[in-house]
């Protein structure tokens, strides 16, 4: 295996996930309840190793973050242990920023820090941009 995770940017995962790819996002739950990807399943990279046996092995499972870098270790374990594991290259901040939704409507990308992440919403909520 190479020291550099197979990653794909925003398209190609839209098209991949179309075709049966499995989207794991391992963020945080405030990350994960602020904004993510439509049909993606949740799972903390904390949690990711207890929790392997939810990820089919025989589909394609793409994992996805704020940036690169917890998305990049789980693909980089996950294909150690023969899956075919990749990275959305530039995480959920490329998603939005190609204009892709996230839900719960509404939604954006929080800070991984909770505290800005509490804040960043607060300051939705009183300018109306959270229901």
């Amino acid at each position: 295996m190479s020291d550099e995770t197979p990653s794909v940017g925003p398209g190609e995962v839209r098209k991949l996930v179309a075709d049966g790819a499995q989207l794991v996002d391992v963020r945080t739950d405030h990350e994960w309840d602020a904004g993510h990807i439509e049909g993606a399943s949740h799972i903390e990279l904390a949690e990711l190793s207890a929790r392997a046996a939810e990820v089919d092995r025989d589909r394609q499972v793409i994992f996805y973050c704020r940036g690169d870098n917890r998305s990049d270790m789980a693909a980089a374990a996950f294909a150690s242990e023969g899956y075919e594991a990749i990275a959305l290259a530039g995480g959920i901040q490329a998603w939005v920023d190609e204009g892709l939704p996230v839900e719960p409507q509404g939604g954006f990308v929080a800070d991984s820090g909770q505290a800005a992440s509490i804040l960043e919403a607060r300051k939705r909520a009183d300018q109306g941009q959270i229901p």
